[in-house]
C-alpha cells in the first residue's frame, strides 16, 4: 500500500536550542527496500534536507535552530507506491517542553513539605507542578504560586507519614505541555503530638484485702500516634481521701499490666508517648468495694437483680448479642476472651455508643464447637457496671456422647425408657436442644402411630423428638407383642447428633389380656365338655329325665293347681295316652 499521512507529527524544543519533531509511522506492509523512507526539511525549501529517516512506529529527527523562531516544516514519506506529506508550522517559543527537574530536596515538619529544585535552562521562566501520592494511594496536585518560583509548599499532611512527591514543569509564559517528571522522592513527616485517647479497660479480681485488677489498653481508629509509641504510663489513686497518685511506665510492647487496690474508690488513667509528648489520658473508675445490700440496691435501679446466663446464636459474620438498653448508661462494653480454655484466655472488648442495642461480634480465633462467654457492661461517667451474662457459639456442633438409658420398662404393646440427665458444661460443643428416640423392629420397617420416618443405611426407622433437654423418661407406644426391636435414645443440639447409633435391643412379652381370653374361649369349654362327658348319665338325669318331675312341670306353676305347698295334678283334668300303675311302696303310700 502506499503510505499513510504520518500521524501525530508535532515539533518541540527543550533548551531553545535544538528542535525535535516526532510522529508515529503507518503500516504499508512493504519491508526491505521497499520500506518508507521520511524526509524532513524546509517548507520553503524542500531541497534542503533537515534530516532523513528510515525507522520503524515511532521516529524523530532534531536538528539545530540557530536564532530563527519561526518554522514551517515538511515531513514527506513516500515508497514505490506514492508519497504523503505533513506540515507543522509554529514558534519555538511556543513549543517549550521543559526538561525534568533536577536536584529535588525537600524541608518538613509534622504537617507541612516544602520542596526544592533546579533546573538545567534558567534562562527560561517555568511554572511547576508538584505531585503528592498518599498512603492511601491518592494523587494530589499542588502548583507553584509563582512563576519561576523553585519551591512549592505542600500543608495538611499527617505527621509521621510516608508520602511521594514529584515535580514537572511548562513555559510560564506561553504554555504548550507539561514536561518530564523528575525522580521521585519520598519523604516522612516529622513526628506530633498523639491526637485521640487509648480504649482502656480491665478485669477486677477479689483477694484478700483488696483486689487485683488487670488493665488492658489498645490503639482505635480514632487514636493517632503521630509519631512512634515509646512507652505507656498508668497512674491511679484513690478517690476519697486525695492521697498522692502511684505511676508506672512501661516500654511501648506491652500492652497490659496489674496492679493492686484496696477497697477504696480509684480513678485509672493511661497514656501513651512518643518522641514529642503525651496522648490525652483515658479514665477508668473502680467503684468503692461494697456490701452485697448495697449492690442489690444498685442493680434494681439498673434493672439488673439477677444475672442470669442468656443464650446467643452465631451468624456467618460472627456472634450476634443484644441487650436491653438503661438510658442511664452513656456506653456499653462487651468483653469476652479469644481462647476461653486457656490461661491467660486473651481478654477481648468492644465498646458501643449509647444508642446502642445490638451487635455481631467476630473474631479470627472464633471456631465452630467452642462456648465463649460475652458479659455487657454498662458505663456511667467512667464507671463500669456488669448488667448481662451471655453464652453462645460461633456455630453448634453434635454433643460429644448420648444420653445413657438406666432403665427399660416393658409391656406388651410399650417400652418406658428412662436415662440420667444430661450434664451440660463448657466442654459441650453445643446447647443441648431435646432427644431423639429411634425405635424399629428388626424383621420389617417401622410404621408407629405418631412417629415420623428416619432412613438409616437403606433401613426404615420411627424417630420421636423430645424438645424439652430437661426430661429423662419417655415412653414408645402401640409396639406389637412378641417382637424384637432395637432402641436408642440420641441427644441433639443446633449443630446436629452423633452420627453413629449403639442400638439396645428389647423383646415384647405376650398380651396377657390375650392369653385370658384365648383361657375362656378355649379352655373352659373344652373342661365344661370333659366333665359333662365323665358324668354324662348324671347329666342326662338333671337335663333331660325319661320320667320328668312333676315340681319342673310348667302346668304345675299356677295357682289352681296348688293344694298348700303341694303341686297336684287331677287325674280328671287330663286325659293320658297310657294307664299305668305303679305298684311301688312310694305309690302305695301316696
Amino acid at each position: 500500500e502506499p503510505p499513510d499521512t504520518p500521524e501525530d507529527f508535532s515539533c518541540q524544543t527543550q533548551d531553545m536550542k535544538r528542535v525535535t519533531c516526532t510522529w508515529t509511522e503507518g503500516e504499508t506492509h512493504l519491508y526491505g527496500q521497499n520500506s518508507p523512507q521520511y524526509l524532513l526539511s524546509k517548507t520553503s525549501s524542500q531541497k534542503m534536507a533537515l534530516c532523513k529517516e528510515d525507522c520503524s512506529k515511532h521516529c524523530s529527527c532534531s536538528w539545530d535552530i540557530g536564532q530563527q523562531r519561526l518554522w514551517n516544516v515538511t515531513l514527506t514519506v513516500e515508497n514505490p507506491l506514492g508519497k504523503r506529506t505533513a506540515i507543522d508550522v509554529f514558534d519555538v517559543n511556543h513549543r517549550m517542553y521543559p526538561t525534568a527537574p533536577f536536584q529535588v530536596w525537600e524541608d518538613c515538619t509534622d504537617t507541612e513539605i516544602t520542596l526544592h529544585w533546579n533546573y538545567e535552562n534558567n534562562e527560561i521562566e517555568l511554572f511547576c507542578q508538584t505531585e503528592v501520592l498518599q498512603p492511601d494511594g491518592k494523587v494530589e496536585l499542588h502548583n507553584s504560586s509563582v512563576a519561576g518560583s523553585k519551591r512549592v509548599t505542600v500543608r495538611g499532611l499527617q505527621p509521621y507519614t510516608e508520602y511521594t512527591a514529584r515535580v514537572h514543569c511548562g513555559a510560564a509564559r506561553h504554555f504548550w505541555r507539561w514536561g518530564d517528571w523528575s525522580q521521585p522522592l519520598t519523604i516522612r513527616t516529622k513526628e506530633g503530638t498523639p491526637s485521640g485517647k487509648l480504649d482502656i479497660w480491665r478485669e477486677i479480681t477479689p483477694v484478700l484485702g483488696g483486689r487485683n485488677v488487670t488493665l488492658f489498653w489498645k490503639q482505635t481508629p480514632s487514636f493517632q500516634a503521630n509519631g512512634k509509641i515509646i512507652s505507656y504510663e498508668v497512674t491511679w489513686e484513690k478517690i476519697e481521701d486525695g492521697s498522692k497518685p502511684e505511676s508506672i511506665s512501661f516500654s511501648s510492647v506491652y500492652n497490659s499490666t496489674r496492679i493492686f487496690i484496696d477497697k477504696h474508690s480509684y480513678r485509672i488513667s493511661i497514656v501513651a508517648k512518643n518522641n514529642v509528648k503525651f496522648s490525652l489520658p483515658s479514665v477508668l473508675i473502680i467503684s468503692r468495694a461494697t456490701d452485697n445490700s448495697r449492690k442489690i440496691l444498685f442493680f434494681s435501679f439498673l434493672g439488673t437483680e439477677e444475672l442470669k446466663e442468656g443464650q446467643v446464636n452465631g451468624t456467618d459474620d460472627g456472634i450476634f448479642i443484644s441487650w436491653e438498653p438503661r438510658s442511664i448508661c452513656d456506653s456499653y462494653i462487651i468483653d469476652w476472651c479469644n481462647f476461653p480454655k486457656l490461661q491467660p484466655c486473651d481478654l477481648q472488648w468492644k465498646r458501643f455508643g449509647p444508642n446502642t442495642s445490638s451487635a455481631v461480634i467476630s473474631s479470627a480465633a472464633f471456631v465452630p464447637g467452642v462456648r465463649y462467654k460475652f458479659r455487657i457492661y454498662g458505663s456511667v461517667a467512667n464507671r463500669a457496671f456488669l448488667l448481662e451474662k451471655k453464652i453462645g457459639y460461633l456455630r453448634e456442633l453434635p454433643p460429644h456422647l448420648d444420653p445413657i438409658v438406666r432403665k427399660v420398662d416393658l409391656t406388651y404393646n410399650s417400652v418406658t425408657l428412662s436415662w440420667d440427665s444430661y450434664l451440660t458444661n463448657e466442654s459441650e460443643p453445643g446447647f443441648i436442644r431435646g432427644y431423639h428416640v429411634y425405635v424399629s423392629p428388626l424383621q420389617g420397617n417401622c410404621s408407629l402411630k405418631g412417629s415420623k420416618k428416619h432412613i438409616l443405611s437403606e433401613s426404615e426407622l420411627c424417630k420421636y423428638t423430645i424438645e424439652n433437654p430437661e426430661e429423662t423418661r419417655y415412653t414408645v407406644k402401640h409396639l406389637i407383642p412378641n417382637t424384637k426391636y432395637k432402641i436408642v435414645v440420641k441427644a441433639f443440639t443446633g449443630g446436629g447428633e452423633i452420627p453413629a447409633f449403639n442400638f439396645r435391643y428389647i423383646d415384647t412379652p405376650y398380651n396377657s389380656n390375650m392369653l385370658y381370653f384365648i383361657f375362656l374361649l378355649v379352655v373352659v369349654p373344652t373342661l365344661v365338655a370333659a366333665i359333662c362327658h365323665w358324668k354324662m348319665k348324671w347329666v342326662k338325669e338333671c337335663c333331660c329325665p325319661v320320667i320328668p318331675s312333676p315340681n319342673k312341670s310348667k302346668v304345675l306353676s299356677f295357682k289352681e293347681f296348688k293344694i298348700d305347698s303341694e303341686k297336684v295334678l287331677k287325674i280328671n283334668d287330663c286325659i293320658p295316652d297310657v294307664l299305668a300303675v305303679d305298684s311301688s311302696v312310694e305309690a302305695q303310700k301316696l
